[in-house]
């Protein structure tokens, strides 16, 4: 893996949580999320589902990234 693509997993997996941490505390936040007995919705229970998803997803493609940063890379040799 190049340290070009490398990078941008990270990036990826950073952006992915930085994102889903906003769009988690706006779902908690919505009225739409809590029923008028208090209780959760079928539309927070499926939003943070895939909330929890797409953090797992970015954290792992994060990790892939990272490890790829981490790897020894051979010196480019001019010919």
């Amino acid at each position: 893996m190049s340290r070009r693509v490398a990078w941008f997993l990270l990036a990826f997996g950073i952006w992915s949580w930085v994102i889903w941490i906003t769009f988690v505390k706006n779902l908690w936040a919505s009225e739409n999320s809590w029923g008028p007995d208090g209780s959760a919705t079928g539309f927070f229970v499926v939003h943070l589902i895939l909330a929890i998803v797409s953090f797992t997803l970015g954290t792992i493609i994060g990790i892939i990234g990272w490890r790829g940063l981490r790897t020894k890379h051979p010196e480019k040799v001019d010919a």
